[in-house]
């Protein structure tokens, strides 16, 4: 069975410009599906050994980003390649719309305080990236933010978004740089795709409370937030946080996509259980006779 690397048309290079119609949604890599759930269940197996190694060493922390269309699968992405690990070592955040607590605050302030700690894997299921996304296409979000230099929708100049990428990407740094892994998943899921995937969840019953008139109403900017998806690509895509645009249109191709990606990078992670010294060994013994003649 065939394994995918992290840059076999997974990768955004950083550096270059980036449009989402150049990543083909339907790629599987002639993977028969089969074999995609086999591999998936080896990458949940090893994701487990190494976050229990992640959580022993306590040096590192775990960021994973997820973002995506409506219906491209971002919750059972999570649930399957995640299915393994400790709970007590792995938090999900899920942003929505902000809260007027959250508006009063800058825009990384909800998501900064979500950060994982040292020893952790936090995963954003949606993230500050919101803030070139939908924000983008409807720029009359910022408005609402209360920023002292934008004062009318003509103020939101190409210059305001590029501060925008240049804030993240610095963000960003800053994280990698005291030991903080960020791994950026773009679920890159076709308009065929999800409008099949949104009729099921209007036909199926036990998928109605998944559907929300909204997700109409967004599809219809469809071009807009490819612009947008297109332009979060190519300007933070960094060598330190890149982003892997993932083929969505087949779920078992995604989780297994995914997991592979996530197994890889920890994997090159210098981590491993504590050592401990003579004299803590000697104390080890001692314990075990104690108890053995208790």
């Amino acid at each position: 069975m065939k394994k995918i690397s992290q840059n076999e048309l997974l990768f955004a290079t950083p550096g270059k410009n980036h449009s989402v119609d150049n990543f083909n949604s339907e790629y599987t890599g002639g993977m028969k599906k089969e074999d995609g759930k086999l591999l998936l269940e080896e990458n949940i197996n090893e994701l487990a050994k190494l976050q229990d190694k992640l959580y022993a060493d306590g040096r590192y922390a775990v960021l994973l980003i997820f973002q995506a269309m409506d219906a491209a699968g971002k919750d059972g992405t999570i649930k399957h390649v995640m299915s393994g690990v400790n709970p007590q070592g792995c938090q999900v955040f899920n942003f929505k719309q902000p809260s007027a607590e959250e508006l009063a605050h800058d825009y990384f302030w909800r998501t900064y305080k979500c950060m994982p700690e040292r020893g952790r894997i936090g995963i954003f299921n949606r993230s500050y990236y919101e803030e070139t996304l939908v924000v983008k296409v409807h720029p009359e979000i910022v408005l609402r933010q209360k920023l002292p230099t934008i004062a009318s929708l003509n103020d939101i100049t190409p210059n305001f978004w590029k501060r925008r990428y240049r804030q993240i990407n610095d963000i960003e740094r800053h994280l990698v740089e005291n030991g903080t892994l960020i791994l950026k998943f773009f679920l890159n899921i076709s308009k065929e795709q999800q409008k099949r995937r949104l009729i099921r969840r209007i036909d199926d019953e036990a998928r109605n409370w998944k559907f929300a008139m909204s997700d109409i109403q967004e599809r219809a900017y469809w071009n807009d937030y490819m612009s947008a998806y297109s332009d979060m690509l190519t300007h933070t895509s960094t060598k330190y946080a890149p982003w892997h645009v993932i083929p969505a249109d087949n779920k078992w191709y995604m989780r297994y996509a995914v997991g592979r990606i996530i197994v890889e990078r920890l994997s090159q992670l210098d981590i491993h259980y504590p050592k401990i010294d003579d004299e803590a060994r000697q104390k080890l013994k001692e314990a075990k006779v104690v108890l053995t003649n208790d």
